[in-house]
């Protein structure tokens, strides 16, 4: 049997607190050599693209992968597959907007507790859409957030976006005029946006922030400029491989000879203390999000067991 799980189940069983200490078991994992990721693969067509992302746990004895179609003008569906290695058997289907969103989210809240300054306080948000909420949602798990301020290219969004927020994270939140003003002064910047072109400048940059940027995955999108990257002083990414195919921020200074692909630290060698996260307290540190799926897998094997264990979720009677 097959075990299928709803959006709508999901979310009643996946917490934030919770996706965060599976995505640094993720990165744990993989770091030491207990589980493989393979980067992110997509099939284009006039209609849409498929995307695919593979990856196994020999811990959990789980292979899988997240696969999902953006159909042009129709939106995007989401499913992770889970496999039992050891049977071979499909165990689970779980639909994986909200899995995706809170576990990108909480990567970056695993960044922030390794880069950000201990007394971080003040978060500046670039963008509000969907994806922002995990953004904000995880920094508020691992620092205690007091004020938040939020740009976006959409005033109403914004203030949306603040209204529902900040009563449920209990933290002040307020739209501002402009990305340069959110940054004024914040010690976290979150950039999750889908533009094509820079919305974080260099010269807005004050030592001792630190930066999340998770909003672009391909080579063709950029969200902080040149200048931004080249004021940051520790720079990591959640996966070399992952961000060679898809770190448009990065691409300039490696094609100019600044940076080198094979040289980044990965966040997961951060975790296990193979390379250094902050150092000085005035360092600048940016963390380059792409997503991985040994992330969907470890929150999607978690999902599963407490979807078993709660009796939520529909078996299908296929697959044995």
């Amino acid at each position: 049997m097959i075990r299928y799980i709803k959006e709508k189940e999901v979310e009643q069983l996946l917490t934030m607190p919770l996706a965060v200490s599976l995505v640094e078991a993720a990165l744990r994992a993989r770091a030491e050599g207990g589980a493989v990721d393979v980067p992110r693969v997509r099939t284009r067509t006039a209609a849409g693209t498929l995307h695919i992302m593979q990856a196994a746990a020999p811990a959990l004895k789980l292979i899988g992968y997240k696969a999902y179609y953006s159909a042009k003008g129709k939106g995007t569906r989401y499913f992770v597959h889970l496999f039992d290695s050891d049977s071979g058997k499909l165990t689970a289907i779980i639909e994986a907007s909200c899995l995706g969103m809170v576990r990108t989210g909480a990567a970056s809240g695993v960044a922030t507790r390794y880069l950000a300054r201990e007394d971080a306080a003040v978060v500046a948000m670039i963008g509000a859409g969907k994806q922002a909420v995990g953004q904000l949602e995880a920094v508020c798990e691992v620092r205690k957030i007091r004020e938040v301020r939020v740009y976006s290219r959409s005033a109403e969004r914004a203030r949306g976006f603040c209204a529902t927020l900040g009563g449920r994270l209990g933290v002040t939140m307020h739209p501002v005029a402009s990305a340069a003003e959110a940054v004024r002064g914040a010690d976290i910047v979150n950039v999750i946006t889908n533009s094509a072109t820079p919305v974080l400048e260099g010269r807005w940059l004050e030592p001792g922030q630190h930066v999340n940027a998770a909003g672009s995955n391909a080579l063709t999108r950029r969200e902080l400029d040149a200048a931004a990257v080249q004021r940051c002083t520790r720079i990591v990414v959640d996966a070399r491989g992952t961000a060679r195919n898809e770190c448009g921020d990065l691409l300039p200074l490696v094609e100019s000879g600044v940076l080198d692909w094979d040289a980044l630290p990965e966040v997961g060698e951060v975790i296990i203390g193979r390379v250094p996260g902050r150092t000085a307290r005035d360092e600048i540190t940016l963390y380059e999000s792409h997503g991985l799926a040994i992330q969907d897998l470890y929150v999607g094997a978690r999902v599963l067991a407490l979807a078993r264990e709660r009796g939520i979720g529909t078996d299908l009677p296929i697959g044995d």
